[in-house]
């Protein structure tokens, strides 16, 4: 792997301190220093340079290369470079105008931020913020510069949040987050990055909530800091093999999925506990019912991105009936970028206009009218509906397209106020009862339109 340019790069090797040089100057002159640090990081003796597996034996040749080839790499590195620069008047300025805190970006150019190959990033950092507005007011400005899409939760115990763009924003984005004081202990790979934009959401949410996940417990009685051990994706790999070589789903260990119904449904853990939950809120009601499926068990608790795993297992180990709780760092988006054939199977469902990701080619749910094989959702046909809907292409065509024969009916009905509530979500209990622990609960049948309350889903998958 090529050594990264910036590694051993100084403020004072910039030579871009002169406040007198205009802006457009400085970027000018910071992009030459990069262009020639990056040149100068290919060096493998005094008159020869290796780049993208090509020998180059003068300058010319090497310079030609890197214009053609590396430009936005330079960019990259210039906007990085100018951010580094500013970082000392920004922490001067801490706790005043949230201008302060916006990247210098004057280098670049309208298409740079709406053109090009974008991305999502899914973020959270759990940590006390005194003053929530300021953060939120910062974060509206620093995503509306740099045109970023999506939606940001500011709490005073941290912020959640996925935003999409180009890969040159959502660079900036990383940079801005990482250079803030409030923000110093995440690290680059605390960002869960997939293939995406800013057309993957209608618009820019930003605000200040009680909580930076909606579990519905006030966190100065559940706070973060109780939360299960991390395990990094490899260790929880291992605790998964070990799970499912041992055979026994009733044993000392649960597997448990704390996501939605309609986000496992699609994509879960071999072998998994998935509670028929339709929000993250039913999740403390969850688990003081069932708590005897967790009594004296050691218990792999997993989610998207790892932040509702964080508050969610607190909340489990406030109970005090588990022998150990334990938790998938950087959720299951993090396990897939190390294992994408590995023991996740299915699509991961995402909240934003993509509504999945994919790793594998596996299809685990089925089509609510037909049965068959199925996992591409899409909002009910009924306009004042929010629900999901599984329905496949031969179905739609039929003409079944909304949730359930309720909305069915309804058709493209338009009065009336927006639901939550549907017949879908009547047939299922809020709060499930799972079965007691030591009873059968493998094999269940995976296709019907309603789920058991919750289900396991075990295969011999590696």
């Amino acid at each position: 792997m090529e050594e990264n340019p910036l590694r051993h790069l100084k403020v004072e090797d910039l030579d871009l301190l002169d406040q007198q040089l205009k802006p457009n100057k400085r970027c000018r002159l910071a992009s030459k220093k990069m262009f020639a640090i990056f040149v100068e990081s290919r060096k493998t003796s005094m008159s020869q340079w290796t780049c993208c597996g090509q020998i180059f034996t003068n300058t010319t040749g090497i310079h030609q290369h890197v214009s053609r080839t590396h430009s936005p790499e330079i960019q990259d590195l210039t906007t990085a470079a100018l951010l580094q620069q500013q970082q000392p008047k920004m922490e001067e300025e801490e706790g005043g105008d949230v201008s302060s805190w916006i990247p210098d970006i004057s280098h670049l150019s309208g298409e740079d931020l709406t053109r090009g190959t974008g991305e999502v990033l899914l973020f959270y950092c759990y940590c006390d913020l005194p003053n929530p507005q300021q953060i939120s007011a910062w974060q509206r400005e620093l995503c509306q510069r740099l045109r970023l899409t999506g939606k940001v939760r500011v709490a005073t115990e941290g912020i959640n949040g996925t935003v999409g763009g180009t890969r040159v924003s959502t660079g900036l984005y990383r940079r801005a987050m990482l250079a803030h004081p409030t923000f110093r202990c995440m690290q680059e790979d605390d960002f869960k990055r997939s293939e995406g934009g800013a057309h993957c959401f209608p618009e820019l949410r930003v605000g200040v909530f009680e909580e930076i996940v909606p579990m519905g417990v006030d966190p100065a009685l559940i706070s973060y800091r109780r939360a299960g051990s991390h395990l990094e994706p490899e260790e929880f790999h291992e605790e998964v093999r070990a799970l499912l070589s041992s055979r026994d789903t009733c044993g000392d260990t649960v597997l448990l999925d704390c996501r939605n119904f309609y986000e496992s449904k699609i994509g879960q853990f071999s072998c998994c506990l998935a509670p028929d939950i339709r929000k993250f809120s039913y999740f403390p009601d969850y688990v003081d019912q069932n708590l005897e499926l967790f009594r004296g068990k050691r218990v792999l608790m997993y989610c998207t991105g790892g932040v509702r795993c964080e508050r969610g297992s607190a909340y489990l180990c406030s109970k005090e009936v588990c022998k150990e709780v334990y938790q998938l760092k950087g959720g299951i988006q993090k396990y897939l970028e190390r294992f994408p054939d590995g023991f996740y199977r299915g699509k991961l469902f995402v909240f934003d206009e993509r509504y999945a990701i994919a790793s594998n080619a596996d299809i685990i749910s089925a089509c609510r009218y037909c049965g068959a094989s199925w996992d591409q959702y899409q909002l009910c046909s009924t306009r004042r509906c929010r629900q999901l809907v599984l329905s496949c292409p031969s179905c739609r065509r039929a003409g079944t397209t909304a949730c359930c024969p309720t909305c069915q009916r309804k058709g493209s009905e338009v009065s009336g106020a927006w639901r939550e509530e549907c017949d879908c979500t009547a047939t299922r209990p809020r709060i499930p009862r799972d079965p007691a622990a030591g009873q059968d609960r493998t094999g269940q049948d995976r296709t019907p339109s309603v789920l058991p309350a919750a289900y396991y889903m075990c295969s011999t998958h590696k």
